[in-house]
C-alpha cells in the first residue's frame, strides 16, 4: 500500500484542508472526523467517525484500527468529510450509512422508515419465545401480521427466527413496504412474507363489509409519540425520521385503542397479540387488553422500563 499522504494539518478549516491534499493517511481523516463530530457534541465520535470511515472505504474496524498509514484519494476524503458534516448536522448515522442491525439481521434503512431499535427486539423475542411454547403441530404454518412495518425489521425477523410461519406486512407507504421487501429478500425469507398496503383504519373500517381474515399472532410497533411532544424529540428524530411513523395523536395511544378495539374481528380466539409500547405507556396499554385478553405480560428493557405489552385473545364459549 503506498503511504507518504502529507494528511490534514494546519489552522484552516476542514474543506479547505482537504482541497489541498491530494492523499490523506487514514489515522489522520479519523481524528479530524471524531473532532468534528465532538465538536458538535454527537454521541461516541470516534466511534461514529469509524463507523463513517468504514463505510467509505468498505472496511472493517480491525482494518481501520491496523492500517493507520493506508492513503485516502481525496475523492474518499471528501466523500467521508461529508457524511461526517452530515451527521455532525444532526443526521442519522444509520441514515448516512444505508444500514442497520436488528436482531443480528442486517437492515436497509432510508428516511423513508423509522430506524429499526434494540428495543423493540424485545417485541420480537417475546412472540419467538409464545410461539415456540405452543409446540405447534408439524405441517401447522403459524399467520403472522405485522402492523406498520416500516423497515420490516419485526416481519423479517420473525420470518427468519419461526421457520414455519408466514407473515402479512402492512404499511400505509407504499416506499416503507418497497423497503421491507427488500430487506425480506436480503435476509431471504422474501417467500415467506406477504406486503400489503393500506390504511389501516381504513381497512378495518366497519363498513368495508368483507370478511376479514384471522392470524395467529398480530404484532405492532405503531406509532406513540403523543402529537404535542413531537417537536421536544432529539433533532435526530424530530428532524429525519418519518412523522407518520411517529405521531401517535393526541395522547400517543390511538392506534392501540383501535387495534385492540378490532382485535376479535382478525386474531383467532387464543391467538397472541404483542405491541411495544412508549416510556410510561405500558399501563394504559395493559387495561385496554384487559377485557378481552388473559395472561398478559408486561417486558422491559435492561433499565427495568416496560417496553412490550402482550397477551392471549381470551376463548369465547363455542370458540
Amino acid at each position: 500500500m503506498p503511504t507518504g499522504g502529507r494528511g490534514l494539518k494546519g489552522a484552516m478549516s476542514v474543506n479547505e484542508r482537504v482541497r489541498g491534499e491530494s492523499q490523506v493517511l487514514l489515522k489522520e481523516a479519523l481524528k479530524v472526523g471524531t473532532d468534528i463530530l465532538k465538536s458538535a457534541c454527537i454521541e461516541a465520535p470516534a466511534l461514529t467517525a469509524g463507523a463513517l470511515l468504514c463505510h467509505v472505504i468498505k472496511c472493517d474496524r480491525v482494518f481501520l484500527y491496523s492500517h493507520g498509514e493506508y492513503d485516502m484519494d481525496r475523492e474518499k476524503t471528501e466523500d467521508f468529510l461529508r457524511l461526517v458534516n452530515s451527521r455532525a448536522a444532526g443526521k442519522p448515522l444509520q441514515y448516512l450509512t444505508g444500514h442497520q442491525e436488528f436482531m443480528s439481521l442486517d437492515f436497509t434503512v432510508t428516511p423513508e422508515v423509522l430506524i429499526p431499535r434494540q428495543d423493540t427486539e424485545i417485541l420480537v423475542e417475546a412472540v419467538v419465545r409464545h410461539i415456540q411454547a405452543l409446540s405447534p403441530r408439524p405441517g401447522h404454518e403459524i399467520r403472522i401480521l405485522d402492523i406498520g412495518t416500516g423497515s420490516g425489521c419485526i416481519a423479517v425477523s420473525l420470518a427468519y427466527y419461526v421457520k414455519n410461519c408466514r407473515v402479512t406486512a402492512l404499511d400505509v407507504s407504499e416506499k416503507a413496504l418497497s423497503i421491507a421487501g427488500g430487506n425480506a429478500v436480503l435476509n431471504g425469507v422474501g417467500d415467506r412474507i406477504e406486503l400489503v398496503h393500506g390504511d389501516l383504519f381504513e381497512l378495518w373500517a366497519e363498513d368495508k363489509g368483507r370478511a376479514h381474515p384471522l392470524f395467529d399472532v398480530i404484532v405492532s410497533n405503531p406509532p406513540y409519540i403523543p402529537e404535542h411532544e413531537i417537536e421536544t424529540l432529539p433533532r435526530e428524530v424530530k428532524g429525519y425520521e418519518p412523522v407518520m411513523a411517529l405521531n401517535g395523536g393526541k395522547d400517543g395511544l390511538a392506534f392501540y385503542r383501535f387495534i385492540i378495539g378490532n382485535a376479535e374481528k382478525h386474531l383467532k380466539p387464543g391467538g397472541y397479540m404483542g405491541f411495544e409500547v412508549g416510556y410510561g405507556q405500558a399501563d394504559a396499554v395493559y387495561r385496554m387488553m384487559q377485557g378481552h385478553f388473559c395472561s398478559l405480560t408486561k417486558f422491559s428493557d435492561l433499565a427495568g422500563i416496560d417496553r412490550v405489552v402482550a397477551g392471549v385473545l381470551k376463548k369465547t364459549p363455542g370458540s
